[in-house]
């Protein structure tokens, strides 16, 4: 039995609001248990400057966490001067992920730049990020479309992502945080509908796992990732 008394193929309760901003192109706010992540898409003319006159677009994102979004308050990063490297990190992952799926030589010369910012934190912030930073993009790309700056939504196909773990000897799928404090093993997993593999980023705490554990806890998360792709083409009326 794990600590919320769940099963060990069991997914956290989740829900998802599309559209809770008024003014952002595409948000949505993703409830995973007890972490809450607002993610909000932006269209702004022009590119980096290494893809100025190519006619493709971009995708980018923005990651923070509210001062006291966990069990004490931690100081806002603007106040420190600087972001810090989990924070980067965890930005590019989520860029990373959303771009994979995106044509963006269809977007032309717009950047699209996705705010995820984390409300409560109870573990798997950044997978939760991508997962709704999805359907915030999809519906930015709707409103693109819908103003004519866009001919198609530019997706081959949606892509979410999910926490796995191995803990006192037993994969588990979406680590809540004492889950993910104590775990041994600690994989953060993203991946498209058609079961293709964008990114694992995954750490031995305290010893080497082994290629059985790895098969097992990617086993989990593609079940996982498949019911969460499933609530995302809900959320979206697909």
């Amino acid at each position: 039995m794990r600590i919320d008394g769940r099963d060990a193929d069991q997914m956290r309760e989740i829900s998802v609001e599309k559209n809770p901003l008024k003014y952002a192109e595409g948000s949505a706010l993703i409830k995973v248990g007890n972490t809450h992540v607002l993610c909000a898409a932006s269209v702004e003319e022009g590119v980096p400057p290494f893809l100025k006159n190519s006619g493709g677009g971009w995708i980018t994102a923005e990651y923070g966490m509210l001062p006291r979004a966990t069990f004490s308050r931690n100081a806002r990063e603007a106040a420190k001067g600087k972001q810090g490297g989990r924070t980067l990190e965890i930005q590019r992952l989520i860029g990373r992920s959303l771009r994979s799926v995106t044509d963006m030589s269809l977007l032309g010369e717009q950047t699209i730049r996705i705010d995820c910012d984390v409300l409560q934190a109870d573990g798997g912030t950044r997978v939760a990020s991508i997962t709704g930073g999805y359907i915030a993009l999809m519906e930015a790309l709707k409103t693109l479309v819908g103003r004519n700056r866009l001919s198609t939504a530019a997706i081959a196909e949606p892509v979410a992502a999910v926490s796995v773990g191995l803990l006192g000897g037993k994969a588990l799928l979406d680590l809540c945080y004492e889950e993910d404090s104590k775990a041994l093993v600690d994989l953060n997993v993203v991946m498209t509908a058609s079961g293709g593999i964008v990114e694992i980023q995954g750490t031995g705490e305290d010893r080497p796992f082994s290629r059985a554990d790895m098969d097992k806890m990617l086993d989990l998360a593609e079940a996982g990732i498949k019911s969460l792709i499933a609530l995302q083409q809900e959320a979206l009326g697909l």
